[in-house]
């Protein structure tokens, strides 16, 4: 799954950011999911929210990733790869 696929399909609210060096995802699932937890692994995002996990594919140009939820809010950075 893509976080394309959750806005479209859930109803999510999701928001990107690109700044010069950075990229930045921001998923809002809501108070009730506050403390749902998140992790990276390899090039995937997985977020587990009471007993259901999400996995998300990060781009194929990610250099490196950072995750984290907070208040509901999953934020990912990602780090593109140089392309020379």
């Amino acid at each position: 799954m893509n976080i394309e696929h959750l806005a479209r399909d859930d109803g999510q609210m999701v928001r990107q950011y690109e700044y010069d060096d950075e990229s930045v995802l921001a998923v809002d699932f809501g108070p009730q999911d506050a403390d749902a937890s998140v992790d990276v692994v390899d090039d995937t995002v997985i977020v587990v929210v009471g007993d259901e996990q999400q996995e998300f594919d990060l781009p194929e140009n990610t250099a490196s990733a950072q995750a984290f939820m907070q208040n509901g809010v999953l934020t990912i950075e990602l780090e593109e790869e140089d392309t020379v």
